[in-house]
């Protein structure tokens, strides 16, 4: 095929802005914002929140990341910020862009706040919006810096559009306490990208989705590029793929029978001494007590009273029946006192480690380190803001970072509590010495205060995801769901009903070794990612102001 044959087919095959105009979509003004401009950028920031965990039941499967959708959402503010000519209207974009996106991932806050917490309907809307306003103040920043500085040639734009979209996302990781709920990276959760999780993590998917998704919305504007950035994204998707698939760097460490609890106490009366108190105290006891696997574990403050407020004889009951055997507890518990301070915690029972010796082990406990804002802590300035509800809080002390796991049958079992899981840069401490790396991670949550929404499906593909970076089986225990045991390729291979009461038994195996990922970043942290993003837009800031 000659080279006047191929430029012929290539002068022939419709662009993306000609394609979008076919179907409908209006010609506009490279230098306006008009209203059609902000609404296609609305929607696809509204796409980009489904591609996470699909909220319908319709079409796909519900609850499940869609890895399509979150490149095709994300192409489409790339496009729109290509035809920019202004930071200010880059910035608008982007802006909107990230409210419709954020607003859709966390709208599950509203039920804790007003179903939950007493606020009123409206405060309780706006402080959502409010906090997506925030928090896009990133991306509307990544978006204007693109528009001032992206340079000429497709795969260097998608490069540096790559970049400043994943320093906006390790900003919503580390500031302000961080929260990087529905991240992107997680919508690749089970497509063609998850096989870089044990060498990137999902802060690198999420690197490679904006790269890809930046490409695609450039292809076609240069005729002469149509087939470039195609091949381009074949060699980083398809050849990576076929280098990494399958080369596992864990090695089996034996396998543990577990019982994990959820109790299903409605989050309306779990702290009520008339109702969901006394069903979760007696509810749990039997549990724990009946339980014949080797470890049983209860989910977040499955207790929601310290140990010393217990009914008496409840706790040194509890402590008795792991003092001896072969069986080992793992449960939810506030811990603490007024003097000392509380800590949101999972205490860990077990017999003696030494043969033949007497009573139980020193009583283990792990304390959350990565607190909740409003929910375990009052960030200063705030409290004006909590008094207009009626949720329990209380301002916990902090647990340390790479705290020792609980040893039992050969396993290192590393705790983590509600949300903590989301860091996976914290988890990675506890891997910086090999030899006392976990074996298996325990997450133990209460997502009661969102109700039955997409938010367990999402807290799902965290938990899931964080397997696949470490090649760790993650087994949870939670109070209405999603109580499943995840093996080391991120797999769920036993699953609780959700909103049930009751416990799901099953086997999990154990892993020793360490994945690549955890390797560096246990040592390094988040500092690679953000040296290599700045060198990439310092790069074209550079470049940018030599032309």
């Amino acid at each position: 095929m000659g080279r006047q044959t191929i430029d012929s087919m290539m002068s022939s095959m419709p662009t993306l802005p000609a394609l979008l105009e076919h179907i409908g979509y209006p010609k506009q003004k490279k230098h306006g914002l008009s209203v059609l401009r902000m609404l296609w950028v609305l929607l696809a920031g509204a796409a980009h929140a489904a591609s996470i965990a699909w909220p319908f039941a319709l079409g796909l499967p519900q609850g499940q990341p869609v890895w399509w959708l979150q490149l095709l959402a994300l192409a489409g503010l790339a496009w729109q910020l290509d035809r920019c000519r202004t930071f200010r209207h880059g910035l608008t974009l982007g802006w909107l862009f990230a409210t419709a996106w954020l607003c859709g991932i966390f709208w599950w806050l509203f039920i804790s706040l007003h179903t939950y917490g007493g606020l009123a309907s409206p405060l309780a809307v706006l402080a959502v919006l409010g906090l997506a306003v925030f928090l896009g103040t990133y991306y509307a920043l990544a978006s204007a810096v693109y528009v001032a500085i992206a340079p000429a040639g497709r795969t260097r734009r998608a490069l540096v559009f790559a970049a400043l979209w994943l320093m906006a996302e390790l900003a919503r990781v580390q500031f302000f306490t961080g929260f990087p709920w529905g991240q992107a990276g997680y919508a690749h959760l089970s497509g063609w990208l998850d096989d870089y999780a044990r060498w990137i993590g999902v802060h690198g998917i999420t690197f490679l989705a904006a790269f890809l998704a930046a490409g695609l919305a450039g292809w076609g504007q240069s005729r002469r590029q149509v087939l470039l950035f195609p091949l381009t994204a074949l060699v980083v998707v398809v050849v990576g793929v076929a280098l990494l698939a399958g080369r596992t760097t864990s090695t089996p460490a034996g396998s543990l029978q577990v019982t994990l609890l959820q109790g299903n106490i409605p989050q309306n009366e779990k702290f009520q001494p008339g109702s969901g108190l006394p069903t979760a105290l007696r509810w749990y006891a039997g549990q724990l007590q009946g339980a014949r696997t080797a470890l049983v574990v209860a989910p977040e403050t499955a207790l929601p009273l310290l140990p010393q407020q217990l009914p008496e004889g409840y706790w040194s009951a509890l402590q008795s029946r792991f003092a001896t055997g072969g069986q080992a507890a793992l449960i939810g518990i506030p811990r603490g006192s007024y003097e000392a301070g509380y800590a949101n915690s999972v205490v860990g029972l077990k017999p003696a480690p030494v043969a033949g010796a007497a009573g139980a082990a020193p009583v283990y406990h792990f304390d959350k380190n990565h607190l909740v804002p409003f929910g375990e802590f009052v960030p200063p300035g705030f409290r004006w803001f909590i008094n207009l509800m009626n949720i329990p809080l209380g301002d916990f002390s902090r647990g340390a970072l790479g705290q020792p796991s609980f040893e039992w049958q050969g396993q290192r079992l590393a705790p983590n509590i509600c949300y903590e899981d989301l860091f996976g840069e914290e988890l990675a401490v506890a891997f910086s010495d090999a030899a006392a790396a976990p074996t298996i991670l325990v997450n133990v949550s209460n997502i009661g205060w969102f109700g039955n929404t997409v938010a367990i499906d999402q807290h799902l593909a965290i938990s899931r995801m964080r397997s696949l970076e470490f090649e760790r089986p993650m087994i949870r225990a939670t109070n209405t769901g999603a109580t499943v045991i995840i093996d080391h390729t991120g797999r769920v291979t036993h699953e609780l009903p959700r909103h049930t009461r009751g416990a799901l038994v099953g086997e999990v195996e154990g892993r020793n070794g360490l994945t690549p990922y955890a390797l560096w970043v246990s040592r390094y942290g988040l500092w690679p990612f953000w040296g290599g993003a700045g060198a990439l837009v310092l790069l074209a800031w550079l470049a940018r102001r030599r032309r």
